[in-house]
C-alpha cells in the first residue's frame, strides 16, 4: 500500500485528509504537535495512521520524523499552516517572520528532507496553498505574502523536479470549515487587542468592515473533506494538474480577478472586505 506523510494532521484539512486516505488504503504518517491528539487520530484508523510529533519549524523534529519514515514514501502533503491577521502597517517584523517560517520555510524544510525518498519512488509533492496565494485581500496581507511565496516556490520546484518525474501540485482552497474560520472573530479580536491606540484609530473602520464579512465567509466555507477529496485527486490522478482549485466559486473567482484591471479589482475587493471609502 502507498505511504504518505501529512503535516498539520491534528485538525481541519490535515485531519480530514489523513482519515480519507487511510480509508482508501494509504498508510498515513500523520504529523502532529500534540501526542494526545495523535493518539486520538490513530484510534480512528489504528491499522493505517501512525502519528509522529512534528513541528515543521523545528529542525530536530523534522530530522526525527524523517528517520522514523519507512523505506518507501509515495507522497508528502505539506498542509501545516497558520494565519497572521491585521493591517499590514500594524504587523511586526517578528509576526511576519513567524508567518513565513511556518507557511513557507517549514514547508520547504520538510520537502527537502523527504525528497530522497520521493525520488526513489517517483512520488508526489502536494502543497496546500490557498486562493489567497492568487488574490490578496485587506487584513490578511501577511498570510497572502506567505501563500504567494509558497506558490512561486512550488512552481519553480515543479519545473526543477521534472527530470525525476516527481509531480509538484498546489491545492488551493478558499474559505474552509475548519477552526481557522470558525474562530475568525476571536482571532480578529486577539489581533486588534495588540494594536496601539493610534493604530486602532487609523484602522477601526477597516476592522469593523472586516468583522461584518466574517459571518458571510463562514456560511460560504466548504467542508474540509471537500479539500481532502481534491488532495486525493492530486495524489491519484494519472496526470495531475499543477493546481487544484477547491470550490465552484473559487474556480470562477481566481481567474476572473486576474483578468480584471487592477484598479477595478481593488475597488471590488475593498468593497467586499469592508474597506471604508474615507479614513
Amino acid at each position: 500500500m502507498p505511504t504518505i506523510l501529512i503535516t498539520g494532521a491534528s485538525r481541519g484539512i490535515g485531519r480530514s485528509t489523513s482519515l480519507r486516505l487511510a480509508s482508501a488504503g494509504w498508510d498515513v504518517i500523520a504529523g502532529v504537535r500534540d501526542a494526545a491528539v495523535g493518539d486520538e487520530l490513530k484510534a480512528a484508523a489504528p491499522d493505517r495512521i501512525s502519528p509522529v510529533i512534528l513541528d515543521i519549524t523545528d529542525a530536530e523534529h523534522i530530522r526525527a520524523a524523517t528517520d522514523a519514515l519507512p523505506d518507501r514514501l509515495d507522497a508528502v502533503v505539506n498542509n501545516a499552516g497558520i494565519v497572521v491577521g491585521g493591517p499590514v502597517e500594524t504587523i511586526t517584523p517578528e509576526q511576519l517572520r513567524h508567518q513565513l517560517e511556518v507557511n513557507v520555510v517549514g514547508q520547504l524544510a520538510v520537502t527537502q528532507a523527504v525528497l530522497p525518498l520521493l525520488r526513489r519512488s517517483k512520488g508526489r509533492v502536494i502543497f496546500v496553498s490557498s486562493v489567497s496565494g492568487r488574490i490578496a485581500t485587506p487584513m490578511t496581507g501577511a498570510y497572502n505574502a506567505s501563500k504567494f511565496a509558497l506558490e512561486g516556490m512550488a512552481d519553480a520546484l515543479r519545473i526543477e523536479l521534472r527530470p525525476w518525474k516527481i509531480p509538484v501540485v498546489l491545492v488551493e482552497p478558499g474559505q474552509t470549515d475548519t477552526d481557522i474560520w470558525r474562530d475568525a472573530e476571536s482571532t480578529l479580536d486577539a489581533s486588534t487587542t495588540a494594536l496601539s491606540e493610534s493604530q486602532l484609530g487609523l484602522y477601526s473602520k477597516h476592522i469593523n468592515g472586516y468583522r461584518k464579512t466574517i459571518a458571510l465567509s463562514q456560511k460560504a466555507a466548504v467542508p474540509a473533506d471537500l479539500v481532502a477529496a481534491s488532495i486525493e485527486s492530486a495524489l491519484t490522478d494519472k496526470r495531475p494538474r499543477a493546481r487544484y482549485v477547491v470550490g465552484t466559486a473559487n474556480k470562477i473567482q481566481a481567474p476572473l480577478v486576474g483578468l480584471l484591471p487592477t484598479r477595478l479589482s481593488d475597488i471590488i475587493i475593498g468593497k467586499v472586505t469592508g474597506v471604508p471609502r474615507t479614513p
